[in-house]
């Protein structure tokens, strides 16, 4: 059986590791667990090689655990010659991290009190003591930068600096040369002692902010407008647009049948065991089928939106598993049909591809709309939903509302998503509340969350 003192250390590094992005499962934990057990933590090679065995599946992965190991199992605060030389050199047990036994909370580590730990120059009792007083402190809770002073103040009260300080005013009121000598040394220690507290707590922060940081960044991404990203978004963006379309798809296609469980199928029943003499040894019940929706996207691409038609061609390619028939149009002046580029292309050279034959132009709504019905309203079924992405401003040319009276009467339904604040729809050259009587529904959509419900509800509505 595991001890919880050995198990400690583990957990709170399996934590780190969680929030550095390594998929750690809980079946994998309990492997560490017992590696653990076995090993120890004594030689830091072969608890890094053994734990990297099983952790670390991925090359991304191997990089993280790398360095969320070396720094979650730095510690040379106190480093000299007085840790190195126990156990030939290699790491005790003691300055590992925390094995949950030792002091008292300081008053000092093991009745010691911190004067005597700084006198003696006791560096592994020191960094142990540090330790034990950072998890009464609950350096684990730490999340953001202007926490490191709090938690360095914490740590340092609880190993007893309070009690020191107030000894060392006693030694400075003798106004003797061996109190006020002692004194000298005794401050000078102390500073040494907060430099390595800062730094370990600075460690910590980076370890266990991470992965909360991560997460606060990403729910902050999903928020923002598309339109006002910064370029060193746009890579974590696209990871993020996978992300979420990959989880709509394993939520809606896992299966195209469901089971309409209780209603049993008496006349397949009956058919399916004739061999028995219509004993019903075999069980046949009701499916209902579910169809994949049919979609067609119409994205402008011109200057205004150009931002979000990407990363809808992106979303919409990414949940390729969740539906069917997939035709992607874009359009600025005029309008293109991409679906062949988009496929056949990975989709960020595809996307580069498609903004540099027809994106950033000067948009024609009514012009690209004929172009789509001279070409493709054929192909529109009452199977068919049709997504339109723009902001409806086709710079005071005809809008064509013809042409989507006759798609609305056609499709199934058509959605459109205008980036725009609705409170500037129908504003300057804006004809949205012209097309809007046609369209099944008509939404604001300008950032990734407002995508993803979009889209989840199109594949809602599909089952």
């Amino acid at each position: 059986m595991i001890s919880a003192p050995a198990s400690e250390p583990l957990r709170r590094f399996l934590q780190v590791a969680r929030g550095a992005g390594l998929r750690v499962s809980a079946a994998e934990g309990i492997d560490a667990a017992r590696a653990v057990d076995l090993i120890g933590y004594a030689d830091r090679t072969i608890l890094k090689d053994t734990l990297g065995l099983l952790l670390a599946k991925t090359p991304d992965e191997k990089a993280a655990y790398e360095e969320v190991f070396d720094l979650y199992f730095k510690r040379d605060e106190f480093a000299g010659d007085k840790v190195d030389d126990q156990d030939g050199g290699e790491p005790n047990e003691a300055s590992s991290p925390s094995n949950g036994e030792g002091g008292d909370g300081m008053g000092g580590q093991g009745g010691q009190s911190l004067g005597s730990l700084l006198s003696s120059d006791d560096r592994a009792t020191l960094a142990t003591a540090m330790e034990q007083a950072a998890r009464e402190a609950g350096i684990e809770n730490i999340r953001f930068f202007t926490q490191k002073n709090l938690y360095a103040r914490r740590i340092l009260d609880r190993m007893g600096l309070r009690a020191l300080e107030r000894d060392m005013e006693a030694m400075r009121q003798t106004g003797t040369p061996e109190g006020l000598g002692r004194a000298q040394f005794l401050e000078g220690k102390v500073d040494q002692l907060r430099d390595a507290v800062r730094d370990f707590v600075e460690r910590n922060l980076i370890l266990y902010a991470k992965g909360e940081t991560e997460k606060f960044r990403e729910e902050l991404l999903k928020s923002a407008r598309l339109s006002n990203l910064e370029r060193r978004d746009l890579d974590r963006m696209r990871i993020l647009v996978r992300q979420m379309a990959k989880k709509l798809a394993a939520r809606y296609a896992k299966t195209r049948r469901r089971r309409l469980r209780g209603q049993l199928d008496t006349r397949r029943t009956l058919r399916r065991n004739m061999g028995w003499g219509g004993i019903p040894f075999i069980t046949v019940w009701k499916q209902k089928r579910i169809e994949k929706p049919r979609v067609m996207v119409l994205c402008d691409v011109s200057g205004s939106v150009a931002a979000m038609a990407q990363f809808l061609l992106m979303f919409m390619y990414s949940i390729n598993e969740a539906l069917s028939d997939i035709r992607s149009f874009a359009f600025a002046g005029s309008l293109i049909e991409v679906s062949d580029i988009l496929e056949k292309e990975p989709v960020e050279e595809a996307i580069t591809k498609i903004m540099s034959l027809i994106g950033f132009g000067s948009s024609n709504y009514g012009n690209s709309f004929a172009d789509f019905e001279d070409g493709w309203m054929k192909h529109v079924t009452n199977k068919t939903t049709v997504i339109i992405l723009g902001d409806a401003r086709g710079n005071r040319t005809d809008p064509r509302t013809d042409v989507i009276g006759r798609l609305s009467q056609r499709s199934k339904r058509i959605i459109w998503l205008n980036p725009e604040y609705r409170s500037a729809w129908g504003t300057g050259d804006s004809d949205m509340f012209r097309y809007a009587p046609f369209c099944n529904l008509v939404t604001v959509c300008s950032t990734l969350r407002h995508l993803e419900r979009a889209i989840s509800d199109i594949l809602e509505d599909a089952a």
